[in-house]
């Protein structure tokens, strides 16, 4: 079947089944181009819990699919490879995380979104780069919290806020991959060049970027910007939506230490295809399922999340 066919017969499929397509702005242009809405995790969770669609396809990785279920136990959700994990998920297993946390009984517990159900489950609020800084700074400034999985963005949070969260050990594999090296020669090479990048990434990238951010922040600053070229530190796929808002712009890949690998694309997010989109709705799998009790307390978090974030506008 062609791409033309296959973006047909979605179509066709999606109306049929009242189904809505949510896409992470890390996925190959096809399918970002047939999604009916593209966003970063916030928006893709803000958009899994009010939409009157019955079927829910989340285009991303396996973490963004548990959490529209969480919010949406009443629709079903699919996604289209179910192999398509997260690096940083998987650095934050469910049991040694609940050690770490029963090691420190008088602390708050804020997670990344980038967490299995199981980990939201022993989470008190979930948070995204997009509102992590005002959701601790909602909290009290003697708070003591616990932050997880990723030790970047935690990092990050305690140097804006002047908080001292203690940070489980975890990492993006592609935000941890950019090489400074490489990067100080790009901007020789494009002098006139912003450099944007995403909080996950190593501490020695962020003190030199000339803005730092979620995804969505990073695209808002580039359409805002009057720069006309940018060297883009986060996963690749972003370039898309950059080039379609901004024509008139450069945006130039941020490269990894290795060479002669696509570091700077996360392989789980490659992993979806339009094909395996169209497959997922014409025979409705892979279906995500979340165990009911893990969902109860999973969902409590990430609604906290969903509240703080109205409030402040995000």
């Amino acid at each position: 079947m062609t791409k033309e066919e296959l973006v047909v017969n979605i179509k066709l499929l999606k109306k049929e089944k009242n189904a809505i397509i949510l896409a992470h702005y890390y996925q190959e242009p096809a399918i970002q181009d047939i999604a009916d809405f593209v966003g970063d995790s916030l928006a893709l969770a803000q958009w899994a819990a009010k939409t009157s669609a019955d079927i829910i396809v989340l285009c991303g990785v396996h973490f963004m699919g548990e959490t529209a279920k969480i919010l949406s136990p009443e629709k079903r959700v699919f996604i289209p490879d179910l192999e398509a994990g997260c690096s940083l998920a998987e650095s934050c297993p469910s049991k040694p995380f609940e050690e770490f946390v029963n090691a420190h009984p008088d602390h708050t517990v804020i997670s990344y979104v980038n967490t299995t159900a199981a980990v939201k489950a022993l989470t008190d609020i979930v948070v995204t780069s997009t509102n992590a800084k005002q959701i601790v700074e909602s909290l009290p400034e003697d708070e003591k919290i616990i932050f997880g999985p990723d030790k970047n963005l935690g990092d990050y949070i305690n140097k804006l806020t002047g908080r001292s969260m203690i940070l489980w050990d975890g990492v993006c594999h592609v935000h941890a991959q950019f090489s400074l090296e490489r990067i100080l020669e790009l901007k020789g090479e494009y002098p006139n060049a912003l450099l944007l990048a995403h909080p996950e990434c190593p501490k020695y990238l962020l003190e030199i970027a000339d803005h730092v951010g979620s995804t969505s922040s990073l695209l808002k600053y580039a359409t805002q910007s009057d720069n006309p070229q940018f060297i883009v530190a986060t996963e690749a796929g972003i370039l898309h939506q950059m080039r379609n808002d901004n024509p008139d712009k450069e945006f130039i890949p941020a490269p990894p230490e290795d060479s002669t690998c696509a570091c700077n694309e996360c392989f789980y997010m490659k992993m979806n295809t339009l094909e395996k989109l169209y497959l997922c709705l014409k025979n409705e799998k892979p279906e995500i399922i979340v165990d009911e009790e893990v969902r109860i307390k999973a969902v409590k978090p990430i609604e906290r999340m969903l509240e703080i974030s109205a409030k402040y506008g995000l």
